[in-house]
């Protein structure tokens, strides 16, 4: 699917479902990582995910399109168009859009490396995602020094 066809296809759906045509620009963005969608408040152009759209197909796309012309719509009435607004989510309600996406799977870190540190007095561990120096931190239970095992 092309930038246009989006274009069109977004069109289609906000006459269909919110009966007001969408006045600005959908188009795929490819940096897009964590989520399907995005509305930008200040252009009021909406970015989609073209994983999203080639993994999981069209209508997992369409669901997408519905979820951010919610946004699209609330913000230009000026009514509540964030996720935790009453608005927001009796409008999703009405025209059948999902709250969340479906989940990239490639996205996620399958092999997270795992540093463990451990306290040199009372043997603590602590595993951790990122290098951390030893000579800045100490144990948090007997406030021993600590030293990279893994």
């Amino acid at each position: 699917m092309t930038d246009n066809e989006l274009q069109v296809l977004v069109e289609e759906i906000s006459l269909n479902y919110f009966n007001q045509p969408f006045l600005h620009k959908a188009y795929f963005n490819n940096r897009l990582r964590t989520t399907g969608g995005r509305y930008l408040l200040r252009s009021h152009n909406i970015e989609f995910n073209k994983k999203s759209y080639e993994l999981f197909g069209l209508e997992e796309l369409r669901g997408i399109i519905l979820h951010e012309l919610c946004h699209y719509h609330l913000h230009i009435r000026g009514m509540g168009y964030k996720h935790r607004d009453a608005d927001f989510r009796a409008l999703l309600k009405k025209v059948g859009a999902p709250r969340f996406c479906s989940t990239i799977e490639e996205n996620k870190k399958k092999n997270t490396k795992f540093h463990i540190y451990e306290c040199v007095q009372c043997h603590q561990q602590y595993p951790r995602k990122r290098i951390m120096n030893v000579a800045k931190y100490r144990c948090g239970k007997c406030h021993g020094g600590l030293k990279k095992i893994k």
